[in-house]
């Protein structure tokens, strides 16, 4: 019972701030003299009675938060919120409907960044700025979760983060709240300051508060149908692919670099991982367009590096279609989307550290069938490896390709061609935003699919924000068993 009352305190605030937060865009569509502020002002009504029924609800006797407490309000916390950030689209001057409000809701708060709504330059200012606070504040919500929840669960080998992440901040932030604090004042900052850049670069201020949001969340909410196509002017793109990057490294070591140990994001195994296989595959990336005749105005170099830092880091921004870059492009670009950043960051899909440890794990098993007698640690970042976290990573990838392939199966019997299908899951289970294909792909939208097939979308977002386990282990009988 008192872990009940802990999910109704949590899940209350967390109702609460996003009610809050609603006010916002009620505020830019009166100021606009749009007719949309009235929605979010009753949506946020709405949501700040039922967190503050939720909060009442959680008085009286003692807080305890156990594991299993722990998986449901991570889980159920994103369900809810999801539920609650739809009502602006549902209540909007131009409605949505129940799933496509949802499926855009979930995938704000997931950071994945489909849509299925189009004509985005028209809409009302405030619909395109919940847009991207919906992704801000998803992407603050999974840099706590994967720092703070996913290691205490050992979700996915997350687990190896524990020590690298808490004790050399515990040195100099020694309260969890001050931890907290740091983090959040990274984030701000990182926002801020990349919507001064694209501001400087000529973008509109709202749009470039807007896009700021969305790249730092690596969401890829943008106001344009085009995506960013439609501010890549000035360099612009450029210091999107920048601060792209910036997001998809570990918060954490930003903190120890401020708090005067910058050499803590070059000590980083992930984060050199990260850099060095991004600079190889926008190498090859430019080289393969100058090998196939690209004859576009960009760059281009430049135009390789936008995109596959942008479906790799997960934001799923587009500056062109680069599934008419040539044959190779379209296989290359779906390889990208279950890539992902590094672990402890506002990025999605498996990461880097995941294919760093099976790969440790590889050669010490190729080592021992050479030398059967050798005895050698598993040993990953400078720190013993253990076989549990290798055992984890392992599990990770067989259950992230299982549910990709039941996720693809299951569009593809919601009457989605292969190519959509298959596209579809892999962006929906890696947060990217587009698919592959001319219905899904960075050309078009979600709007098409059947509502059967945006719900299944929806949980896939849910499941892969997650980690997978968090989700999951909630459908096993014994989990509820006491």
């Amino acid at each position: 019972m008192n872990s009940v009352r802990s999910i109704f305190l949590v899940m209350g605030a967390l109702l609460i701030i996003l009610g809050v937060f609603m006010l916002g865009p009620m505020i830019a569509d009166a100021v606009s003299g749009a007719e949309g502020w009235r929605s979010f002002g009753t949506a946020s009504a709405l949501t700040l009675f039922a967190g503050a029924i939720l909060m009442l609800a959680a008085r009286g006797g003692k807080l305890r938060m156990n594991i299993r407490a722990a998986f449901i309000l991570t889980s159920f916390s994103w369900v809810v919120m999801a539920a609650f950030a739809s009502l602006p689209f549902m209540l909007a001057p131009v409605p949505l409907s129940l799933v496509d409000a949802y499926f855009e809701a979930m995938s704000g708060l997931t950071t994945t960044g489909s849509t299925v709504m189009s004509g985005l330059e028209n809409q009302p200012k405030g619909i395109l700025l919940w847009r991207a606070l919906l992704q801000w504040i998803g992407g603050i919500g999974i840099i706590v979760v994967a720092m703070a929840v996913l290691p205490m669960l050992k979700v996915g080998g997350m687990q190896l983060f524990r020590a690298e992440w808490f004790e050399p901040m515990g040195k100099v932030l020694p309260r969890a709240q001050t931890i907290a604090i740091g983090i959040g004042a990274a984030y701000l900052g990182l926002t801020i300051l990349s919507g001064g850049v694209y501001w400087m670069l000529g973008v509109e201020a709202f749009d470039a508060m807007c896009l700021s949001m969305t790249t730092i969340a690596t969401g890829g909410f943008a106001n344009s149908d085009a995506s960013f196509a439609s501010y890549a002017a000035n360099g612009a793109d450029m210091a999107a692919s920048l601060f792209m990057v910036m997001a998809s490294l570990p918060f954490a070591a930003y903190i120890l670099a401020v708090r005067g140990d910058p050499a803590a994001l070059f000590r980083n195994a992930q984060v050199r991982g990260f850099v060095g296989l991004l600079a190889v595959l926008i190498a090859a990336m430019g080289l393969y367009m100058v090998l196939m005749g690209y004859q576009g105005d960009t760059h281009p170099l430049r135009l390789a590096a936008f995109n596959v830092i942008s479906i790799v880091t997960g934001t799923g921004y587009a500056l062109g279609d680069y599934q008419v870059w040539g044959t190779m492009a379209t296989p290359a670009f779906f390889i990208f989307m279950f890539i992902g950043g590094c672990a402890g960051s506002t990025t999605c899909g498996i990461k880097i550290f995941r294919f760093q440890v099976a790969i440790e794990g590889l050669r010490a098993h190729i080592s021992r069938m050479l030398h059967p007698t050798l005895i050698k640690p598993l040993r990953y970042n400078g720190l013993p490896l253990p076989k549990s976290a290798l055992f984890s990573v392992y599990n990770f990838f067989f259950v992230y390709f299982a549910c990709f392939a039941a996720a693809a199966i299951v569009l593809s019997f919601a009457g989605l061609e292969p190519t959509t299908a298959i596209s579809s899951a892999a962006s929906a289970i890696g947060n990217i935003g587009p698919g592959l294909g001319d219905i899904v792909g960075p050309a078009g939208n979600f709007a098409p699919l059947p509502d059967f097939a945006k719900w299944v979308m929806a949980f896939t977002m849910l499941v892969g924000r997650l980690e997978l386990f968090t989700v999951l282990v909630l459908f096993l009988p014994r989990f509820w068993v006491s």
